[in-house]
């Protein structure tokens, strides 16, 4: 309870100077198939002195030390929540075309615009003119005045050239009570697009792995190839250590 305790104050104290706190967070960065998907979720004062979040939010932490029910009963109530007008929430990706063309983290920057996209639009914060926002045109990387009272925080390093002003937290997930609910809003959504990945792609075992690089997918792509869904640049780095350069012919 005390550790819960502690990531509703951390958002208490970040909300200061403004009415709203939107925490973002990511999954599927490491993954070897499947897109990187971002979630923004935006609580209030109001929200964190509530009940729920008194009492209720005490289950809430870092997405990866919950169990899948546990994510799953969670989200269930961030849609009454979101229902009822007490918290914002929406999701974003980046599918596996983007991660080849930007690269694993200008794949994740588009993910969490997408995400924050789903709130407020860039316009909304005001934008530096000397971090330029890789996907937005000339003229949305003018400077704005600022419309609403919102702090953006992200877990990991600051992301330069990004549309929103933001505090970057390594460990955020561990450290805010927005920031791990977002978490849990990505696994959910991002496990989701995995399980229905294996109704299309069947034998590389999506719904059980998620994309990730575990023995049982290294060997199914032994199998069977890769597939549209695999990031190619990742499956050799999946297979370079323990498969002959051979054998990595067929894999394209």
């Amino acid at each position: 309870m005390a550790k819960r305790r502690q990531l509703r104050g951390f958002d208490l104290k970040q909300l200061e100077g403004v009415d709203h706190l939107i925490g973002v967070d990511e999954v599927g960065r490491g993954a070897f198939a499947g897109p990187v998907v971002a979630a923004a979720v935006v609580v209030s004062r109001e929200f964190l002195e509530s009940r729920w979040a008194v009492v209720k939010g005490a289950r809430v932490n870092d997405s990866k030390l919950l169990t899948a029910a546990q994510r799953e009963e969670l989200w269930a109530e961030f849609e009454e929540l979101a229902a009822a007008g007490k918290i914002h929430a929406h999701h974003g990706l980046a599918g596996v075309a983007e991660i080849a063309e930007f690269n694993i983290l200008g794949a994740t920057k588009l993910a969490m615009r997408r995400a924050l996209g789903g709130i407020y639009p860039p316009e909304a914060f005001a934008v530096k003119r000397d971090e330029p926002d890789l996907f937005s045109s000339l003229e949305e990387r003018a400077s704005f005045q600022p419309t609403v009272a919102a702090r953006v925080i992200v877990d990991g390093l600051p992301l330069r050239g990004f549309p929103y002003p933001h505090r970057a937290f390594v460990k955020g997930d561990a450290r805010s009570l927005c920031i791990a609910m977002a978490s849990i809003v990505a696994k959910v959504a991002r496990d989701r697009m995995m399980v229905a990945m294996e109704a299309q792609f069947p034998g590389y075992g999506f719904a059980q792995h998620k994309g990730y690089g575990t023995e049982e997918h290294r060997d199914a792509v032994l199998r069977l190839g890769r597939c549209a869904e695999h990031r190619e640049a990742f499956l050799r780095k999946l297979l370079a250590v323990r498969v002959d350069p051979a054998q990595m012919e067929f894999l394209g």
